[in-house]
């Protein structure tokens, strides 16, 4: 892990995706990160499919320690009040009102700790007319606008990873960094709040641009045709990316390497803005030259041109690129004692250094005894740090 936050305390009890993965972000940093969960089987995403350590809840939770509480029995409340007295940040997505029934919303937490930032996520917000809905991933990116730009309106398909609950995971990290550097001035503590809906339509700012500065109605196809970027299928059925964008010389790089003469001669393809008014026209002559050859033939041949292109990769396929290779993008997993041995690291580096392995994460309950005693202690066991300043005026 990075050291760009030890000495940070973060308090999670999250579940699923949104709250565990904005954990995840901060822990990856180096943030002393103690997932709080249910005694007995814990986060529900541990059994997504079987057992209690599935591979989806590895994913966000790794590089953390685990306690189990049972928040209806006064001494484990009492533990997880210990725990918020000594924590930076404490972060939740229940749905609003559920906080406050377990004794951790906003008011009594700032009460016991005035410098703590509260971060709560939600689906639509603490309040309004859909506040108590039950949210998922997919209906966040469809009423936030999202998946009307991200799909073809003529074969709407669901995009496979779970988007919106991990953007708004990495949104929620983002406004926790900004609250701790805003305390790092007054002192003082603050409640950040983000729903998927927010973080979904700000993702989206782009097309709402569009709309509101041009009267556009845009659609998933917009984009790919403005930009002109084409997915073409090859002889071996393989799939085959580039992305020309505005600039003629891709395209002429691209007539080059393909050696398709005919389509640079064609007067529906003569100039960019026919190559956008004709977009399908131009796939499918495209995917005619494209299917003469294997895609390893075409990878090979593109190499040698300025044009930006890629294999559409399979997770195997990435995971043996010669360029992720090169940047130490696969690394060990520590500190297990089931599931994967090895996974995708931190995406940062700072003056020069990456994480060369991250810590798996925690079985249920796997460090609540060591938590447990360094809580009782003495004030400030969990870990020894420097004391902060108090609030300034």
């Amino acid at each position: 892990m990075f050291g760009v936050l030890n000495e940070v305390r973060i308090v999670e009890q999250g579940t699923f995706i949104t709250g565990p993965c904005a954990g995840m972000m901060l822990a990856d940093l180096g943030a002393d990160v103690i997932k709080v969960e249910s005694a007995g089987n814990g986060d529900p995403y541990r059994s997504f499919k079987s057992g209690f350590y599935s591979a989806h809840f590895q994913a966000y939770n790794r590089n953390k320690r685990s306690i189990g509480l049972d928040m209806k029995v006064e001494a484990d409340r009492a533990v997880f009040y210990d725990l918020i007295r000594e924590a930076d940040v404490y972060i939740q997505n229940f749905r609003p009102g559920a906080a406050a029934r377990i004794g951790a919303d906003y008011e009594t937490l700032r009460a016991i700790n005035p410098r703590l930032v509260y971060c709560s996520i939600s689906g639509f917000g603490p309040d309004g007319p859909y506040a108590k809905r039950p949210v998922y991933d997919s209906v966040a990116q469809a009423v936030s606008g999202f998946l009307s730009v991200a799909i073809d309106p003529e074969q709407p398909r669901f995009i496979g990873p779970a988007l919106a609950d991990a953007i708004t995971g990495i949104y929620a990290a983002l406004g926790i960094a900004g609250a701790l550097v805003e305390r790092g001035r007054t002192g003082r503590g603050r409640l950040v709040e983000i729903s998927m809906l927010e973080a979904m339509m700000h993702f989206a700012v782009e097309p709402f641009m569009g709309y509101f500065a041009l009267g556009e109605l845009p659609s998933g196809v917009d984009r790919p045709r403005l930009a002109q970027a084409f997915i073409v299928r090859c002889k071996d059925e393989k799939l085959f990316a580039f992305h020309l964008s505005s600039l003629d010389k891709f395209w002429d790089a691209l007539v080059e390497a393909t050696g398709a003469a005919h389509l640079a001669s064609d007067p529906r393809f003569a100039i960019r803005q026919k190559r956008i008014d004709n977009y399908l026209e131009l796939a499918e002559a495209l995917n005619a030259v494209f299917g003469q050859k294997d895609r390893a033939a075409w990878v090979e041949r593109f190499a040698a041109f300025d044009v930006p292109y890629a294999p559409i990769n399979t997770i195997p396929d990435v995971v043996d690129d010669p360029q992720v290779n090169h940047l130490g993008m696969i690394v060990p997993v520590s500190q297990r004692v089931e599931g994967a041995s090895r996974t995708v690291r931190p995406a940062y580096s700072f003056d020069g250094e990456r994480a060369a392995a991250v810590k798996a994460a925690p079985t249920v309950n796997e460090n609540g005894a060591a938590i447990r005693t360094a809580l009782a202690a003495s004030p400030g066991a969990w870990p020894a740090r420097h004391r902060q300043a108090e609030p300034v005026d």
